[in-house]
């Protein structure tokens, strides 16, 4: 095992603060796609919300405003299971980015 010196100390902290720099980029970056996508999704949510209530305001029968229910509580649930579904993949691309640098520290410090 080698001495320690203070080049190499100096080396391990710019690789440290380099690794939390890119970590906190890449975790930023990934919240706002998250913070996009839930506002798109809120967006759309509103606007089906509203076209539901016109149409519920347009049913002449009972049988009718139930459909017109039943289908706007299918496609608000497909909707936010394939929204679910989409920010769940931006959350594992994200977590895997942001660990590398810090995987890399740690092979540099394992080869020393």
């Amino acid at each position: 095992m080698s001495a320690i010196t203070v080049e190499h100390f100096q080396n391990f902290s710019k690789n440290q603060i380099e690794a939390m720099t890119t970590f906190a980029t890449t975790m930023s970056k990934g919240l706002q796609e998250i913070a996009a996508e839930t506002a798109e999704f809120s967006k759309q949510a509103m606007s089906a919300g509203g076209e539901v209530v016109e149409k519920l305001l347009g049913a002449k029968t009972i049988e009718s405003a139930i459909q017109i229910q039943s289908d706007y509580a299918k496609s608000s649930y497909e909707g936010f299971v394939a929204k679910s579904t989409k920010i769940n993949e931006i959350l594992v691309k994200v977590a895997g980015e942001a660990m590398k640098p810090a995987q890399n520290a740690l092979a540099m410090v394992q080869k020393q």
